[in-house]
């Protein structure tokens, strides 16, 4: 203690009588002198001593009573409620923190207290020495829906009795309605994931995407109470994070490119890059942040999962400073994974109906592959039978070439979206006063597709520029004039939607027609261009006469109706 004197605490008693002894400690020692235990007990609390001297009969009382204070101040200085009830419902000690509560929550515990020491004492002729000590833990709701916790304990007295409870009650209302939500969020992600096998079957994948953006909007604002929020998914192939739906936010946000990188695209680029949640508290501050929502305080972007991979982000905004916390980064990342989820589903029945197609079509060659070659082995047998017979012959070839339409139209559809139905079929003729000396724009990454729709559209008298990708496409619409542009979805360098956003560029009313094979629209061009204005949607593989229709309609050639999606 270096040279710091020690301090003694005296309790009069013996050695209030025998000052020398008191004297010759103060020689050595810093020495508080009480007549009175409280006075004494009160120094003890307050102050540390090195000894205690005092009379022996005052000794044991002293350290009973300190051990009282102590305990005391535990149970004072604890977070929970502490009490103890008696058989009769009354509370015989509690702690400063039980006193606090409300008398309508007193008055709850007391009766659940009574109602374990029935428990108790009904059983006690048969607990052990390992099972007396058991307690039970209850739940009960109060004060205006809060909820509360309580653990009893059973006091058992010399008798092997139950006598009083001993209660420890704490305030689970934040826990419960943590739990709430949750369970409200697990509740809305089923909801999310629930796709009607009939109604989705019923629907073309641009109004399959359209139906889960609508649950998706619907449940972020009545469940999450957000209302200005951007989902992105990633575009592996060029690492872009595409916009796929944006709600409250403006017109020019929804322009930004944004990629998948830790560094210079913002907080979206850096969660789909490190998988990592951030909540931006303050955006002046922040310089990560890039733009949002007008007047933007503070934003939430959480990681959208699946199978432990980063497909997107979801995007939270707000007007106020601080206004997301851990609580809000929890409920988003959950609801993330469910939104995630529903977008892989929803990816998966597509693909299963293209895969499916495919693999009906590859069936149905095989299956009637034998039965053709049958026919024509008839039908040329019958030939040599009826020479001579001219009408006979007549039908026989006519049998013989229908057969060879019947293999041109399973090898197109076997070929799927890379090919068009009943092309080979179309002859030049007189040019369509509708399409006749028309600039059609055509933009296709799969070559065939865009020849052959330009021969086909150059068969009627269109004039047709073809493009190999998005860049091609948008250098042509800025170069030239069109009067109607026809383009793939999924293409190198620019998606279909934003071939159709430059269109608009253009031309306010320039109409466009989007084409897809029955592969996921990983981009969801087919629903926000249908909001502004998009003609029409063709389905791979689609029929000439399919084409036709939709390029007259989009060229005014019929009443102009909402895009209705054509199906093959």
């Amino acid at each position: 203690m270096g040279n710091q004197r020690p301090r003694v605490l005296v309790l009069g008693g013996h050695f209030a009588g025998q000052p020398q002894i008191v004297e010759s400690l103060r020689a050595h020692c810093e020495i508080d002198q009480f007549t009175s235990m409280d006075e004494a007990m009160t120094a003890l609390r307050r102050q540390e001593y090195q000894a205690v001297f005092a009379d022996v009969g005052d000794f044991l009382p002293l350290e009973r009573g300190l051990v009282g204070q102590q305990s005391t101040l535990v149970l004072d200085t604890i977070g929970e409620g502490v009490c103890v009830v008696d058989a009769d419902g009354r509370c015989t000690w509690s702690n400063k923190r039980m006193s606090a509560f409300n008398p309508l929550v007193l008055q709850k515990v007391k009766q659940v207290c009574c109602q374990a020491l029935t428990l108790f004492t009904k059983h006690t002729g048969a607990l052990t020495e390992h099972t007396l000590l058991r307690s039970k833990k209850y739940t009960f709701s109060a004060e205006d829906d809060r909820y509360f916790e309580m653990i009893t304990s059973p006091v058992i007295d010399a008798g092997g009795q139950v006598r009083q409870v001993v209660a420890v009650v704490w305030d689970a209302t934040s826990g419960r309605r943590l739990q709430q939500k949750i369970d409200a969020i697990d509740a809305a992600g089923r909801e999310l994931t629930r796709l009607e096998s009939e109604a989705v079957a019923k629907l073309v994948p641009g109004d399959r995407l359209k139906l889960l953006q609508d649950k998706i909007i619907r449940c972020s604002k009545d469940l999450m109470h957000f209302d200005h929020f951007a989902i992105r998914l990633l575009d592996k192939r060029s690492n872009k994070l595409e916009m796929v739906i944006a709600e409250g936010m403006p017109e020019e946000a929804k322009e930004i490119d944004l990629y998948a990188e830790p560094e210079g695209n913002g907080i979206s680029g850096y969660v789909a890059a490190t998988g990592r949640s951030y909540i931006c508290h303050d955006v002046e501050k922040d310089p990560r942040y890039v733009l949002g929502m007008q007047h933007c305080k503070s934003s939430l972007t959480v990681p959208l999962f699946l199978h432990d991979g980063v497909i997107g982000v979801f995007n939270i905004e707000s007007d106020t400073v601080g206004a997301f916390d851990e609580d809000d980064r929890q409920f988003a990342e959950i609801f993330g994974r469910y939104v995630a989820l529903a977008l892989n589903i929803l990816e998966l029945l597509v693909v299963e109906r293209y895969t499916t197609t495919g693999q009906l079509t590859d069936n149905v060659v095989q299956e009637i592959a034998q039965p053709l070659n049958d026919i024509v082995t008839e039908a040329q047998s019958l030939m040599e039978e009826y020479i001579g017979d001219d009408m006979m012959r007549q039908r026989l070839n006519t049998i013989l070439a229908n057969i060879e339409t019947i293999r041109g139209a399973i090898t197109d559809v076997a070929a799927g979206p890379k090919t068009i139905l009943g092309s080979k079929s179309v002859q030049a003729g007189d040019a369509d006063p509708l399409l006749n000396r028309k600039r059609i724009l055509i933009a296709d990454d799969e070559v065939n597709i865009r020849k052959t729709i330009a021969e086909i559209l150059g068969k009627f008298g269109c004039e047709c520029t073809v493009c190999k990708d998005g860049y091609e496409a948008i250098y042509q619409l800025e170069q030239k004039k069109f009067d109607l542009v026809v383009s793939d979805i999924k293409m190198p360098h620019r998606n279909g939607y934003e071939i159709f956003a430059a269109a608009r560029r253009e031309a306010d009313h320039l109409p466009v027609i989007l084409m897809t094979g029955f592969g996921y629209d990983p981009h969801h061009s087919i629903v926000r261009a249908s909001q502004e204005g998009l003609s029409s949607v063709l389905f791979k593989p689609f029929k000439v006469d399919q084409l036709l229709t939709e390029v007259r309609k989009a060229l005014g050639g019929e009443k102009e109706k909402s895009p209705v999606p054509a199906k093959a």
